[in-house]
């Protein structure tokens, strides 16, 4: 049964009242499955006004306590993972077992920020004087508003809302209209984790209008936003405008580099299945694939064996490894970029056009011999493409792949410890992966450089965005 949406501000779980509703609908098939009611600027300024009213006394609750209901989060959230999971696959359309994985994988963020809630050290400065004490504080910075995006709707909210709570803050959440069944049950399990009302609160609405609204309250001293590039640009200037504190996790276009001297098949093998998850809707997703000269037609040819395995079809049918795109838009827009790169001369090794039929089918795609200039080598494509170019020096490849404004997420796979440290060195991403792929653990920071946004969310990075530094001399 999917989720009861609903508002969720000062404890309250709130619908009706004859506010607008939007038609949430399941991308595999179109159909609405839900109606989800729109905050009111009366409910905007309540969200406001109970969080700034919590931040008072959660400001100065213990961290045992932040932690206490940080660790009951993850607990419930194990618990309840099949039936979040569902939910998701019906309104975004991943796969379930990527879906309840996705809720899984999560808890450990609530249980990380449950540890580190318990070590916000500040510390002593020996003074140059008898007699003179001197003191480094960090303390909540206070209200937060977050703003979180459809492809990973349970992953990319909590990240924010344990971050906040975990610091001391309080926050109002706006999350993705398209897929909100998992910030809904995010507000479940914190509210039936016992976080006290005001600290979280949840509202929905015309993003824009929203977002405009919240980052111009007084009472909001700091934004964390994940999305596009030009969204954020937005809103950081908006902020930036007003002297509030951002974390920005924008858009990505990861190179992945194969070198000559790598093991071509587990890199295929590898970066098949991860490059096609949820569909390619991943910002740290991999999408120029630049390989050696002397190893392109064995990556390619292994590469492509692993794509005709992957099953295309409805999250919910189990032997489905990739669901619908999120949205009916994304399709033809998915659509342009195979048309560019067919005028510019490339070849289709696999898929190419949409599927006929309902829902927001696209299949796996590969493209092959693509210019630079190419619209896939150069912006974001936020789907299931793949472009394959040749390489044949690493100063050749190092400059291409860091030509680009982006600077989130890059791979490189070698069996060579100097090209390995070089690379490393050399690529200007956020977050660097060498012969494997995790990167976005809850132990490990999360974020970029460039264009792709500025400050870390996740590891010991994950509360320098919500603590300000007091320094306090005392003779």
């Amino acid at each position: 049964m999917y989720e009861d949406l609903s508002l969720y501000i000062d404890g309250h779980f709130l619908k009706g009242g004859g506010r607008v509703e939007q038609d949430v609908l399941n991308p595999a098939t179109g159909e609405v499955i839900g109606k989800l009611p729109h905050a009111t600027r009366e409910d905007l300024d309540l969200a406001l006004a109970s969080a700034q009213r919590a931040f008072e006394s959660w400001r100065r609750s213990s961290p045992l306590e932040r932690s206490k209901v940080l660790r009951r989060v993850g607990e419930l959230a194990r618990e309840r993972a099949k039936q979040i999971g569902q939910n998701i696959t019906l309104d975004e359309g991943k796969p379930l077992a990527e879906a309840v994985g996705e809720v899984l994988f999560c808890a450990e963020h609530a249980e990380w920020h449950a540890e580190e809630a318990r070590r916000i050290y500040g510390r002593v400065i020996p003074p140059r004087s008898d007699g003179v004490r001197q003191l480094v504080l960090r303390e909540p910075i206070g209200v937060c508003a977050a703003f979180s995006p459809w492809n990973f709707p349970f992953n990319q909210a909590i990240r924010k809302i344990a971050a906040a709570v975990g610091s001391g803050c309080t926050i109002v959440l706006k999350g993705p209209e398209d897929a909100p069944s998992a910030v809904v049950a995010i507000a479940r399990l914190f509210h039936d984790a016992g976080l006290p009302p005001g600290c979280l609160n949840v509202v929905w609405g015309i993003p824009a209008e929203v977002s405009q609204y919240l980052i111009h309250s007084p009472i909001v001293r700091k934004i964390s936003f994940t999305g596009s590039v030009a969204v954020g640009k937005q809103l950081a200037a908006l902020a930036g405008s007003l002297m509030k504190r951002c974390t920005m996790e924008l858009g990505g276009h990861a190179p992945a580099i194969v070198f000559e001297d790598a093991d071509v098949e587990r890199a295929a093998d590898m970066l098949a299945p991860y490059k096609f998850r949820n569909a390619g809707q991943v910002c740290i997703s991999p999408t120029r694939f630049y390989v050696h000269e002397r190893a392109y037609d064995r990556f390619v040819a292994r590469f492509l064996d692993k794509v005709k395995e992957i099953k295309v079809g409805s999250g919910l049918a189990p032997e489905t490894k990739m669901g619908p795109l999120a949205h009916q838009r994304r399709v033809p827009a998915v659509a342009g970029f195979v048309e560019d790169a067919d005028r510019r001369g490339a070849k289709v090794l696999a898929g190419g056009g949409p599927i006929d039929g309902p829902g927001n089918f696209f299949p796996p795609t590969v493209l092959a011999d693509l210019p630079d200039d190419s619209r896939l080598m150069t912006e974001e494509p936020f789907g299931p493409l793949a472009g394959m170019v040749r390489f044949r020096t690493f100063e050749e490849v190092l400059k291409r792949a860091n030509s680009l404004p982006f600077g989130l997420a890059a791979y490189a796979f070698t069996t060579s410890a100097r090209n390995a440290t070089a690379v490393s060195n050399g690529l200007e991403a956020g977050m660097v992966a060498i012969n494997h792929l995790a990167m976005a653990l809850a132990e490990t920071p999360f974020g970029g450089v460039k264009e792709s946004g500025y400050g870390s969310e996740g590891g010991a990075e994950t509360f320098d965005g919500y603590l300000v530094t007091k320094f306090v001399t005392q003779l």
